[in-house]
């Protein structure tokens, strides 16, 4: 309960230290959005730089042409003779050559360069959205908050002493109920709080352990009435017992099987099996 009222009483501070934390998350994002896309970049800038070398390189020759064929008929170069002579003839079919391939390869290469100038577009257009993304996400909620005062708190030696101790005051204003309690003596109504858990202690206890002899008593009078049964069965199903294994003996004696066969046939139908 101390962080919101620290966050309270050092409010135009943490403001102030969000807006400057906010500027060097979006310097960090943009710093994470450029290394995200160097290597495309880079390769898109090496490609551009090298097609426009070759038309620099080709325009150079161009420019050195042009500039024999001009001197050699004004006569500031060359031959020195004023006109077009034969000399300045073949500088001029020179110069028109190099300037009708400079044009072709011209041609040829602006449509690559113009590809690559939108391909690094597109890629600074969705750093530019992902950073205006980004930006709107950007708030003074309470997590926000916390960290812009944990950064004014290093940031701040003069803050430093004055916030350790407000926290140690608000803590003991919070544990002061607590701290009471366990000086003070006890008073009338604590007194009576023991006596009713007490109360209701001795209560429990006791409605647990006439439930418990209740049970016991159950399971001993069943266990009695069930053996009650069980000897009356057995007492009463023993003629009848008696009867059958006489009629057996004399089938057996008629039959003429094995003593062994008789006893399995006895054991089979008149003897009782285990309980498990």
């Amino acid at each position: 309960m101390a962080q919101p009222a620290l966050l309270y009483l050092f409010n135009k501070e943490v403001q102030q230290q969000i807006s400057l934390d906010n500027e060097q998350r979006k310097r960090d994002k943009r710093k994470q959005q450029d290394t995200l896309f160097v290597a495309q970049k880079h390769e898109l800038e090496s490609r551009k730089q090298s097609l426009q070398q070759q038309l620099s390189t080709k325009y150079n020759e161009v420019s050195v042409a042009r500039n024999n064929f001009i001197s050699e008929t004004d006569g500031t170069g060359g031959t020195g003779k004023v006109g077009v002579a034969a000399v300045a003839a073949a500088k001029k079919k020179e110069y028109e050559k190099l300037d009708a391939e400079y044009q072709q390869l011209n041609t040829q290469l602006q449509p690559q360069i113009h590809t690559i100038d939108s391909s690094l577009l597109a890629i600074e257009s969705s750093i530019q959205t992902e950073q205006k993304a980004f930006n709107e996400l950007l708030n003074d909620g309470f997590l926000t908050r916390i960290e812009a005062l944990n950064n004014l708190i290093k940031s701040n030696a003069a803050l430093q002493y004055r916030y350790y101790l407000l926290v140690v005051i608000l803590l003991l204003i919070e544990l002061m109920p607590v701290i009471a309690k366990t000086l003070l003596p006890a008073g009338v109504y604590d007194e009576k709080v023991t006596l009713r858990q007490n109360l209701e202690s001795t209560i429990a206890n006791s409605n647990n352990s006439k439930e418990l002899q209740l049970k016991e008593m159950y399971n001993q009078l069943a266990f009695e009435q069930d053996q009650e049964l069980i000897k009356n069965f057995f007492e009463t199903t023993q003629p009848y017992r008696k009867e059958k294994v006489n009629d057996a003996l004399k089938a057996w004696k008629e039959s003429g099987d094995s003593f062994d066969k008789f006893w399995s046939t006895i054991k089979k139908d008149l003897l009782t099996k285990q309980e498990h």
